[in-house]
C-alpha cells in the first residue's frame, strides 16, 4: 500500500495509530519531536506524514515549512485544540488538511486514502509517469507551469508557490473558463470524498493571487464567481 509516517510526542497515540494503518496494509514510520521528522521524512521518503503540531524541540508548522522545501508529500497536520490560527497556518504552510483531536481512526483512515488518491489522480492527470517525468509544459498567457520541475514562472520570474498552490493552479488552468465549486476543488484538487472546509479552498486562492495577480485585491486571472466558487478567466 503506502508508507505512512506518523509524528507525535505521544507514543500511545503513535501505536494506535501504527495499529490501524497496519491493518489497512500500510508500512508505519515514527518520529517524536520535530527534529526527528524531518530526519526520518528525508530518510524514509513516506508516501504521507501524519504530523502534530504541538511537538518538542521543532513545532509541527516549523517542520512543514521545512519539509515543503525539498519534498512533495501529503501532510496531515493534528491540533489539539480547535485553533483556527493553527489551522490556517498550516494549510498556509502547505498541509493538505489538519484534524482537531480526539479524532476517530476511521475519520483519520478516510483522509488519509483521499490525500493519498488525490496524489495519484494529480499524477494522472499531470500526464506524469510514476517516475515523475512530464510530457510537456503547460503555457498560458504568461505563465508557465512546468510539471517536471513542479515550477512556475510568470513573465519569465520564477513564481515560489507551496506544493498545494501550485496543484490548485494547475487544475483551474487546466479547466480554463470553467466555473468550478470550492466543492468540486476540494474533491479533485485535495481528494476529498466528504464535505470538507471550503475556506481551505478560499486560503489557497488568496495566497496564489497574492502571487500571480498584478492586483491581488482585483483579480484578473483567477475570477470569483459569486455564490459558486472560481474560475481561471488565463
Amino acid at each position: 500500500m503506502a508508507k505512512i509516517l506518523v509524528v507525535d510526542d505521544e507514543r500511545t497515540l503513535v501505536e494506535t495509530i501504527r495499529y490501524n494503518l497496519l491493518r489497512e496494509g500500510h508500512d508505519v514510520c515514527a518520529a517524536y519531536d520535530g527534529v526527528e521528522a524531518i530526519e526520518v521524512a528525508r530518510n524514509e521518503k513516506p508516501d504521507a506524514i501524519v504530523l502534530d503540531v504541538m511537538l518538542p524541540i521543532m513545532d509541527g508548522l516549523e517542520v512543514c515549512r521545512t519539509l515543503r522545501k525539498d519534498m512533495i508529500v501529503p501532510i496531515i497536520m493534528l491540533t489539539a485544540k480547535d485553533d483556527e490560527v493553527d489551522k490556517v497556518v498550516g494549510l498556509e504552510l502547505g498541509a493538505d488538511d489538519y484534524m482537531t483531536k480526539p479524532f476517530s481512526m476511521r475519520e483519520l483512515l478516510a483522509r488519509l486514502k483521499a490525500v493519498l488518491r488525490r496524489a495519484q489522480m494529480l499524477r494522472q492527470e499531470a500526464a506524469l509517469g510514476q517516475d515523475g517525468s512530464a510530457a510537456e509544459p503547460l503555457v498560458v498567457g504568461a505563465l508557465h507551469i512546468d510539471f517536471r520541475q513542479h515550477s512556475v514562472t510568470l513573465k519569465g520570474k520564477q513564481v515560489p508557490l507551496k506544493p498545494k498552490e501550485f496543484d490548485l493552479l494547475a487544475f483551474l488552468v487546466a479547466h480554463k473558463g470553467q466555473v468550478l465549486t470550492r466543492e468540486q476543488l476540494l474533491e479533485r484538487v485535495w481528494g476529498y470524498d466528504y464535505a470538507g472546509e471550503t475556506r481551505t479552498v478560499d486560503v489557497h486562492v488568496r495566497g496564489l493571487r497574492e502571487k500571480i495577480e498584478a492586483n491581488p485585491s482585483e483579480p484578473r486571472l483567477i475570477e470569483t464567481v459569486r455564490g459558486v466558487g472560481y474560475r481561471f478567466a488565463g
